[in-house]
């Protein structure tokens, strides 16, 4: 187990020219929202977009001379890259990072951009559990240092520097809530360790998407747990299996696991760039996504919530927007069979209320028939609007399917 000592000797090693003290800011919006004081850690103000710098600048600064001489060695599918080669070219330490030859070019390219002349890389395999064992088999092979990206102690005492500036950034006030997204388990690790050594009544809580709940199913089962399918829409704690360390660490002291649904995630992250100007992941809209939830709960107290990752490809927009509405009941697909006579298209339009809005159109008359398919898109303001409205194409005897919860909704979208 990592202690308290160790956290705030990993502060000690930082160069605030690498590593931020990153700003707890108070959140106007989300406050007012839940009517209680929320608290974001802008750990998406770190140089490299992440807290994740701090873990890899403690474990690589302490190494000693004759390990920085021989060779360091990681393993990622992106994000680890980028912060591992930061840190290795502001020290100019030679390194190689074994990576699957499915990462987007783009983020090959930042890797190098970071790493310099310092950095040599390696495309192996297809995922990233080939490209680790790759990376260990060539640590074997040559005696180099392995950077772990979280189940390496000096690793988790760096990322515990959050929970160290939190505390110290709140001052006097006490924090009832610190909610955490979980991937690998390492940064709810070292936050639970910290805080729960300096504020046992703060709940650490820790938060998995519906589509990948392996920690939340092994923190129920006491076991670890592996999971045979994982969605990846949120990529950054999409994981089928905890890592040993950091389990322990969360069983031991973290005080619940919670599930959020997709489609709240989607809402949250708009809603965060809509009223707070903030860019999400997916995996870092899980916390705020989680507040929805337990408005009731949390009604004045205080919670903090740690942001990073300010690595979303905004051309994902409409997409995310879409989710979103489809989630709150605002916006449904159907398939139109209208009849081949003039008039038709009026009296359909007739039949809707007056504030919704066709946003798709599509159709193909080919040839001549009694009718003809038509693909409309329809949002409204009020969900309940929906009910209705199919009522009516009942009642008017509309040749109409619903296909928003089917296959064909996701083609629409991607």
């Amino acid at each position: 187990m990592i202690s308290i000592k160790d956290i705030v000797r990993a502060k000690t090693h930082f160069d605030n020219e690498v590593i931020r003290e990153t700003p707890l800011q108070y959140c106007d919006f989300l406050s007012k929202k839940f009517w209680a004081k929320i608290y974001l850690k802008r750990e998406d103000q770190q140089i490299v977009r992440s807290y994740k710098i701090r873990g890899a600048y403690n474990f690589i600064s302490s190494l000693w001379e004759k390990e920085k001489e021989k060779w360091v060695v990681a393993a990622s599918a992106w994000n680890h890259a980028q912060w591992v080669a930061y840190v290795c070219n502001k020290l100019q330490i030679k390194w190689t990072i074994f990576m699957p030859k499915t990462t987007p070019n783009q983020k090959v390219r930042k890797t190098k951009k970071f790493g310099g002349d310092f950095i040599d890389i390696q495309l192996v395999w297809d995922n990233f559990d080939e490209a680790y064992s790759a990376s260990v088999k060539y640590c074997d092979e040559h005696g180099a240092v392995f950077v772990h990206p979280f189940d390496d102690e000096k690793v988790i005492a760096g990322q515990g520097t959050i929970a160290l500036e939190v505390l110290e950034q709140i001052g006097n006030k006490e924090i009832d809530y610190f909610l955490v997204p979980i991937g690998w388990g390492g940064l709810i690790s070292w936050i639970s360790t910290f805080v729960k050594s300096l504020a046992e009544n703060t709940k650490v809580i820790g938060f998995e998407p519906t589509g990948s709940p392996d920690f939340y199913q092994s923190y129920k089962k006491w076991e670890i747990v592996s999971i045979d399918k994982v969605d990846v829409f949120a990529d950054g704690v999409a994981v089928k299996t905890p890592w040993k360390k950091t389990f322990q660490i969360v069983k031991k002291l973290v005080d619940d696991i919670k599930l959020v649904e997709e489609g709240l995630i989607w809402k949250y992250l708009l809603d965060t760039i809509d009223d707070a100007w903030i860019i999400l992941e997916p995996a870092w809209a899980l916390s705020i996504a989680w507040l929805e939830k337990v408005k009731n709960e949390i009604k004045w107290k205080t919670v903090v919530c740690i942001l990073s990752w300010w690595n979303f490809d905004l051309t994902r927009l409409p997409e995310v927007k879409e989710r979103a509405l489809k989630y709150e009941g605002l916006k449904r697909y159907f398939i139109i069979k209208f009849p081949q006579r003039p008039g038709a298209l009026r009296d359909f339009l007739n039949l809707l209320w007056e504030n919704d809005d066709i946003v798709f159109f599509e159709y193909m008359k080919k040839h001549s028939k009694q009718s003809w398919p038509a693909l409309v898109g329809i949002e409204t303001h009020e969900k309940e609007n929906f009910k209705q409205l199919i009522a009516r194409f009942e009642k008017n005897n509309i040749d109409f399917e619903d296909i928003t919860d089917t296959d064909m909704f996701e083609m629409l979208i991607m």
